[in-house]
């Protein structure tokens, strides 16, 4: 009798990851819209952020300001084709958003980050308010506000907001990506204020500048976790007080233009006869 061997089937080999080929942007000659992304070491994100940046205008050019990126961020940006400014120091937080709206061409200005993959259809959105008149595009994020200890810099946009009369926008602020702005917007309040933007939002509405909020991505839950420092026993985001100290410098430059109360009436007060 002859004996038969059972035959062991085989593991399934699991299929090989393919690599997504790198995306090959192609900067327009006279772009319409002018998307621009600070990146600081984001070789890891850079390659999908520009693939969604490339689809949201046929019209447009892609620019990376590299700066103190030691893993290879500029060589990325310039192998996808992007218009790259690279500069070998770390410029600081919301610097590099001044270097490229001052080297930008199009009549819309959209600001991304390098560290957030957001999809083109969630970028269009405000692209085509500047495009249809809103002079200021902001994303609608506010972050959380339905907690016992509200984050500070979450309190501090709404608070600016209050005091420029514009409840209406929440927490929404030009510290958050992703938004968009005219031409006139940037020559009116002036590109240097883009290294601050709660200052550039106070100028932009005082100058009745048409702000709008008009889409709004969830960019909490796209944002990545930073490393924590240890101050006074607790574990703080070193980026809350810098944001935290930008609100203040703007309502600083507030109270300049409109008085120590910020515009606001001292009603029937007669500080004068107090001595």
């Amino acid at each position: 009798m002859v004996k038969t061997r059972k035959l062991r089937s085989r593991p399934a080999r699991k299929p090989l990851r393919r690599k997504s080929p790198l995306p090959r942007l192609v900067n327009h000659d006279d772009p319409i819209v002018s998307i621009i992304i600070p990146a600081m070491n984001e070789r890891a994100t850079l390659g999908r952020v520009l693939r969604e940046a490339g689809k949201v205008h046929p019209r447009s050019e892609t620019i990376v300001v590299a700066n103190g990126s030691t893993d290879g961020t500029p060589e990325l940006a310039e192998k996808c084709g992007a218009r790259l400014i690279r500069v070998p120091e770390p410029l600081g937080h919301d610097v590099g958003r001044r270097v490229g709206a001052e080297a930008a061409a199009g009549q819309v200005l959209l600001f991304m980050d390098a560290d957030m993959v957001v999809p083109a259809k969630e970028l269009r959105p405000f692209v085509q308010a500047v495009l249809s008149g809103v002079d200021i595009a902001l994303n609608g994020y506010s972050g959380p506000i339905r907690r016992r200890e509200v984050h500070p810099v979450v309190l501090a946009k709404h608070v600016l907001n209050g005091l420029l009369l514009r409840a209406d926008l929440k927490g929404a602020s030009l510290t958050a990506v992703p938004h968009a702005l005219s031409r006139k917007a940037l020559e009116w309040i002036r590109p240097e204020a883009l290294e601050v933007p709660p200052l550039a939002l106070t100028k932009a509405i005082l100058l009745d500048l048409k702000v709008q909020v008009v889409h709004t991505v969830e960019v909490g839950r796209l944002n990545p976790v930073r490393a924590r420092q240890e101050e006074r026993g607790k574990r703080v985001d070193p980026l809350t007080r810098l944001v935290a100290g930008d609100h203040l410098e703007a309502v600083e430059w507030l109270i300049k233009q409109q008085g120590a109360r910020g515009g606001y009436s001292d009603l029937g007060r007669q500080r004068g006869r107090v001595r």
